[in-house]
């Protein structure tokens, strides 16, 4: 997550709210939206100094705005320029398929409909974000930042279109008595 809000002040400054929503949209397939997740990370990064706040008041409440300091440009530029680390991928709802047979077969078709509910719903949200970023206009020097950012869409919806087209397969088979 530290790397992350780094990233995203590195765009611009934020709110911590600000912050939130903009990891709302996509970024929350790869670090939790929490707000006790982003704002122990803020804590971690004013106490590595790696980022600053600016308290301002508007319509009359206070508000803190972050901003990165140069030793976080330096440390996010470190992390982004260091080779991809290597990790095993994780699929925690598969636990609860890997455990199902303890279940009743009531109990597993509707836990696998609400699963395919929310990954339907997350599909929707990254096939907009996809579509927005397809048109939005930036600067040329902005070009490459997008570009890998809907890339990163752009696989967070694949992934997830697999997972729904898995979860379904599961759910035929598993009414049509093969498993």
């Amino acid at each position: 997550m530290d790397n992350i809000i780094l990233g995203l002040l590195l765009m611009c400054n934020r709110t911590i709210y600000q912050l939130r929503e903009r990891i709302d949209k996509g970024i929350n397939l790869m670090y939790s939206n929490s707000m006790g997740s982003i704002q122990a990370a803020i804590k971690k990064l004013l106490n590595c100094r790696f980022i600053r706040y600016e308290e301002i008041v508007e319509n009359g409440k206070y508000k803190k705005v972050y901003f990165i300091t140069e030793s976080g440009s330096h440390h996010f530029f470190e992390w982004i320029n260091a080779p991809i680390e290597e990790q095993s991928p994780k699929s925690p709802e598969l636990a609860k398929v890997y455990f199902m047979g303890f279940s009743d077969k009531k109990n597993r078709e509707t836990s696998i409909r609400e699963h395919l509910i929310f990954l339907n719903e997350k599909y929707t949200v990254l096939t907009a974000i996809c579509e927005e970023a397809e048109n939005i206009e930036v600067a040329e020097e902005n070009k490459d930042i997008l570009n890998y950012q809907f890339i990163s869409a752009l696989y967070g919806k694949e992934l997830i279109k697999f997972n729904i087209d898995w979860f379904e397969n599961l759910l035929r088979k598993m009414r049509n008595g093969e498993i």
